[in-house]
């Protein structure tokens, strides 16, 4: 039993000196060029295209949902370089915490005498035995929370901002979402009083709905900046989710455009255009 804890407690130890080992390598200032997301070139790509949306259409709600997709990147910027980066308070701490339990157990140890000249009979040997092995237990799971307290709380802060951007993604999606380019190509449509009224031309149509589709496009990227260099499953998972989310609602969106693209190059029967593979 004292071997297994003082094992338990050399690789705790060893745990806790390897932060100092790598924890300025989360972040790969030198990182070679196209190989890793730029958060700033991800930014000045952002900052365009709601400068295009601006121009476009102004006083429209595309434009101030590209301005949100251009605050949400630049605090993407931010929150990652955070997340990626060690948290030396939390460590020290955590540090101090395993330390006093380790001076604990040894002064625990140090304090039980052993007389092993007593002959144990097999009900106390195991009693015995089962104690030693149920505290190797606890110590080896408060160890372990402790442990991994830095990485729960980075995973908690990267999951926060990573529902703020599938939030934003259903709110781009909503904002293209009536806007059906059969409505605005067929001349025997029949409207209803609560139909939507097509406002914008063909063209207008084709770039509303493109500037929606590189939206999209961005979140995917944005949301890759937080596990970029935070190797965690689950923010990981949660990335991949986001991923196929904006790539799904862009293959949407790219169906309707490819509809009027078709049906501006002259398709002859505007109804029996194919979707696109």
């Amino acid at each position: 039993m004292c071997n297994s804890l003082f094992y338990l407690i050399v690789k705790a130890v060893d745990y806790i000196l390897s932060w100092f080992e790598w924890g300025e390598s989360f972040v790969t200032y030198n990182s070679p060029m196209y190989r890793s997301l730029d958060p700033e070139a991800i930014l000045h790509q952002t900052e365009q295209l709601h400068q295009r949306v601006s121009e476009r259409f102004p006083g429209r709600g595309l434009a101030n949902v590209s301005s949100e997709v251009t605050e949400v990147a630049r605090e993407a910027r931010e929150r990652a370089a955070e997340i990626a980066s060690p948290n030396w308070w939390l460590r020290i701490g955590v540090g101090m915490l395993i330390l006093v339990v380790v001076l604990i157990l040894l002064s625990a140890v140090r304090i039980i005498q052993f007389n092993f000249d007593q002959i144990f009979d097999l009900a106390e040997f195991l009693a015995i035995l089962d104690a030693g092995f149920n505290d190797i237990f606890l110590v080896g799971a408060a160890l372990y929370f402790l442990i991994r307290l830095e990485v729960r709380y980075k995973r908690n802060r990267a999951l926060d901002a990573l529902h703020e951007l599938r939030s934003l993604a259903h709110v781009i999606d909503m904002h293209q979402l009536t806007k059906d380019p059969e409505r605005l190509l067929r001349t025997d449509w029949e409207s209803t009083p609560s139909s939507p009224q097509p406002t914008m031309s063909a063209f207008l149509l084709t770039r509303y709905l493109d500037y929606c589709s590189e939206m999209l496009s961005i979140l995917g990227k944005v949301a890759a900046l937080y596990v970029q260099d935070f190797d965690d499953e689950v923010a990981l998972a949660a990335v991949n989710e986001i991923e196929a989310l904006t790539t799904g609602l862009s293959r949407k969106i790219w169906q309707k455009i490819m509809i009027l693209r078709e049906a501006q190059m002259g398709t002859p029967d505007f109804t029996d255009i194919p979707d696109p593979a």
